[in-house]
């Protein structure tokens, strides 16, 4: 179980956010959502998460864009995962120095292991 980390999903496709959303509330996780890198940097610096599923690809901000804000944001800095394609997504992780990354389409189970590989330890499990 989660114990209540808060995940952000930064997706501007509302179907994926909606899946991940309700996958990850199974699981115990708190869930905030943002449809491009510019809203998801105005929420991240109020809740602080302690992981962030970033796609790449999005209109107003991409995920190269926010990862850098972010990064330049003072204070902790939550680790990320790149979410897009399965061609490029090890490589769009790679350019944004990403804790790591899954290629969309993921199946839920890869998406439970790498949430609760980067939470466990922030939860004391």
């Amino acid at each position: 179980m989660g114990f209540g980390a808060l995940i952000m999903i930064v997706d501007d496709d509302e179907n994926i956010a909606e899946f991940v959303t309700l996958a990850l509330e199974d699981e115990g996780y708190k869930v905030i959502t943002a449809g491009n890198g510019k809203m998801a940097l105005e929420k991240a610096s109020q809740a602080h998460p302690d992981l962030i599923l970033l796609d790449m690809r999005m209109p107003v901000m991409d995920g190269w864009a926010f990862a850098e804000a972010y990064r330049r944001e003072p204070g902790s800095h939550a680790p990320i995962i790149a979410c897009t394609a399965a061609r490029d997504a090890a490589q769009s992780a790679a350019e944004i120095n990403a804790e790591g990354h899954l290629a969309k389409p993921f199946d839920i189970d890869e998406l439970i292991q790498a949430v609760r590989r980067f939470t466990n330890h922030r939860v004391g499990v």
